[in-house]
């Protein structure tokens, strides 16, 4: 155990490090983090290039960094963290990662080096020299990357999941994922994003995600001085409210002044645009500058009151589109013929030509409770698949941690956002032919009806269908017309409505938002004080749809089939069973394939149902049906998503049968082979195996949570996979997958399970 001086407060640089066999050695990024030294490197917001390093600083730290990884004679790629003092030369050296790190795959995506693959070459003895540029195409490896934009990384947090975990940040790493945005000022690259975190975030605002309230007892200067998953939106406050100046900012947190004073030139020009648009006095070089500081249409909306489609309309009649960028490695000293590309109002001319009218794929955007490597898969076999059809892709992602991400899987790469406005800024400069939405998650497909209203071709299941089923009041009362069974519901309008359809179906009663992926706010019940809470939650989650309030039918199986259908006829499905009850998420149950409890009358009730889903919603493409399976043997549904589903990649390689492939086949209008699909008329099951899949041990869940309960409910942690010959070998081989040890007790031994709510004060 090492005792160390504490160094809070210093800045936090890093440097990213790679040498060959021969000696030749170079720095391929150096970054910086927002944050100062005590909040862990993955949790804070980190710039590269370095934005407030001297030139004798960052050539100090470079040279150590070459003289560190020639001293460990290290062959392959090197992260090294320093601690700088901010107002003097000391630093220290926190740590060196001889490997590939999470900073490495950042700085790979913020550089468009390709770390890994150089790295790998290296370890097999290959120089830098002999190594060509993959991006550039004209250069060798053997250079160090010149950049001429900002690329900001913020984590995603998702702590309102672990109940009752503190909401600071620290040495201790929380975040559950990551996004990059690019620009050419820190305030525009800041600002998209923030936006990029989650759907709700406009920018640099005080408004908190997710529709949040300030407390009552809100402590601002407790808010800035304890570094916290929302500091940022308190320094916003700060500024915004006139409540502090840079410097008392700076000396409460010891972030540096340049980013604050970058901060506060968001926030002084937000308050001239809304001073401007009173006196309806706006100029296109206003309407410039705001769009130069990375102020999003939806911003400008709620600044000047005025509909996102307005705003958008008055743009575009000033000429005012985003340029596109090359991500090239050499800030533009070379000729580059890189397909990684950005958006940007800083620049006076588009890197590249419009002439492929390819087919865009919006991806899966960060990964957090809910969404995780499973859509990026999908995404990844939805752009091969293109390839191999000879089709171009154009994929549109900005999560770093992705393959999607990689330049070298698509025809053109977009690291962009996935916001209405950007999808429809690139649909548009390339004259796309199509989109795929229904691959990437709950993200694309929350866009996809107002992309078509937008004029957006849409591939696939129409998106006011989508939409149908999206709608949680609108899904049941179709699902009613068609004659489908569900447990008793009713669309809420009030407090009081809700508690009376409770009082009158009996307690529990599920809480479902509309618009949400992995549960958000999806809670059971057990009690009228129970009740009102999920109902504020659900209503903060998504305000604009409705909630509908579900009868809970207890002690029931849970079974979900995942299928691909072709105008309204199914072409593939497979059946998977949860192990657990219902009331536990599907993403948290442990999933097994094929089924083992259910029998051959209920499976045909299964397959009819999801027939019939497929033939009224028209559905062309990935979907997946939950359903309930009573005491009774009764088949009730809980929900379809039209879009791929978590489960896709599991299915998929248990079966052996590409279902995301097959899906972007019959979404083009391919036939695709049918002797090696699982279809309604030949419904086989895996033989001499069975897959299982469960989420990662809880306690893994709650030292990253720092101290969340171990409760499983119908919100969503992650997942590992196995197989095995037989039931019990699968599911101890996948436990033991997530770190669970065997017990070794002495007879006689217990194993003691507890489904029922442990709450007390229903």
């Amino acid at each position: 155990v090492l005792i160390e001086k504490s160094l809070l407060g210093w800045k936090e640089v890093e440097y990213e490090v790679v040498r060959d066999a021969a000696n030749n050695c170079i720095t391929v990024c150096n970054m910086e983090n927002f944050d100062p030294l005590g909040v862990h490197t993955g949790d804070s917001i980190v710039v590269a290039p370095s934005q407030t390093l001297s030139n004798e600083e960052y050539h100090m730290l470079r040279e150590t960094a070459l003289k560190v990884i020639r001293h460990f004679n290290i062959v392959g790629e090197c992260n090294i963290q320093y601690a700088l003092h901010p107002h003097s030369l000391e630093y220290c050296i926190i740590e060196i990662n001889a490997r590939l790190s999470r900073s490495s795959a950042l700085a790979s995506k913020a550089t468009g080096y390709p770390l890994a693959f150089i790295a790998a070459k290296l370890s097999l003895g290959i120089s830098l020299p002999e190594i060509k540029n993959a991006t550039t195409k004209v250069t060798t490896a053997c250079f160090e990357p010149s950049l001429d934009y900002i690329t900001t990384k913020i984590p995603r947090w998702d702590l309102d999941r672990f109940h009752h975990t503190p909401k600071e940040i620290g040495s201790a790493m929380k975040s559950v994922g990551e996004i990059m945005a690019i620009g050419r000022t820190f305030e525009e690259s800041l600002q998209k994003a923030l936006r990029m975190t989650h759907p709700s975030v406009g920018g640099f605002e005080s408004k908190l995600p997710m529709g949040k309230q300030y407390p009552d007892n809100f402590d601002l200067l407790e808010g800035l001085q304890v570094p916290s998953n929302a500091r940022i939106h308190y320094i916003c406050r700060a500024l915004e409210q006139d409540l502090m100046t840079v410097d008392e900012i700076h000396r409460f947190t010891q972030i540096d002044r340049w980013f604050l004073h970058k901060l506060k030139r968001i926030v002084d020009y937000r308050k001239d645009l809304e001073q401007l648009g009173q006196a309806n006095e706006t100029t296109s070089e206003d309407w410039g500058l705001a769009k130069k500081l990375g102020f999003s249409d939806k911003q400008l909306g709620e600044v000047f009151r005025k509909p996102v489609s307005e705003v958008r309309a008055h743009r575009l009649s000033l000429g005012l589109t985003p340029y596109v960028k090359q991500i090239d490695t050499m800030a533009a000293e070379y000729p580059s013929y890189t397909n990684y590309l950005y958006c940007s109002y800083n620049a006076a001319e588009h890197d590249v030509a419009f002439t492929d009218k390819g087919i865009m794929v919006l991806g899966c955007g960060p990964y957090h409770i809910g969404s995780s490597v499973e859509f990026d898969w999908c995404s990844v076999s939805a752009i091969r698949c293109l390839n191999a059809l000879g089709m171009k892709s154009i994929v549109v992602n900005y999560n770093p941690e992705t393959v999607s991400t990689d330049f070298d899987e698509c025809d053109r790469l977009y690291f962009e956002e996935l916001s209405q406005e950007r999808v429809l800024d690139i649909y548009q400069l390339e004259s796309a032919s199509n989109c795929i939405v229904s691959v990437g998650g709950q993200i694309p497909n929350t866009l996809a009806l107002p992309l078509h209203k937008a004029g957006v071709r849409i591939l696939g299941t129409h998106p006011t269908k989508i939409d149908d089923a999206e709608d949680r009041a609108k899904f049941s009362r179709i699902l009613d017309e068609i004659g489908v069974g569900q447990a008793p519901w009713r669309a809420l309008t009030s407090e009081k409505e809700a508690l009376e359809f409770a009082e009158q179906v009996g307690y529990p009663c599920l809480v479902r938002p509309s618009y949400i992926l992995s549960g958000s706010a999806m809670n059971v019940a057990y009690g009228p004080q129970e009740l009102r809470g999920f109902l504020g939650q659900a209503a903060a989650v998504n305000a604009e749809h409705p909630v509908v309030l579900t009868k809970f039918i207890e002690n029931s199986r849970e079974v979900e089939c995942d299928a691909v259908a072709s105008n309204g006829q199914v072409v593939a499905h497979a059946l998977c069973e949860h192990v657990e009850n219902a009331g536990v998420h599907s993403g948290d149950a442990t999933l097994v394939l094929p089924p083992h409890t259910i029998n051959e009358d209920v499976k045909a009730q299964i397959r009819d149902v999801v027939k019939r889903i497929a033939e009224r919603f028209s559905i062309t493409g990935p979907f997946n049906t939950q359903f309930l399976v009573t005491p009774e043997q009764k088949v009730l549904v809980i929900e379809t998503n039209l879009r791929a589903s978590r489960s896709f990649p599991f299915v998929s390689k248990t079966l052996g049968t590409d279902f995301i492939a097959t899906a972007t086949k019959v979404m083009l209008g391919v036939e695709p082979d049918q002797k090696d699909l699982y279809t309604m008329e030949n419904p086989r099951e895996p033989v001499g195996f069975v897959g299982i899949k469960v989420r990662l041990h809880v306690q893994l869940a709650a030292s990253e949570g720092g101290g969340s309960p171990a409760t499983l409910r119908d919100e969503q942690h992650r997942r590992v996979a196995c197989y095995g010959s037989n039931l019990y070998t699968a599911f101890l081989k996948a436990l033991q997958s997530t770190g669970f040890s065997e017990c070794r007790l002495r007879a006689p031994a217990f194993l003691l399970a507890c489904r029922k709510n442990f709450r007390l004060d229903c």
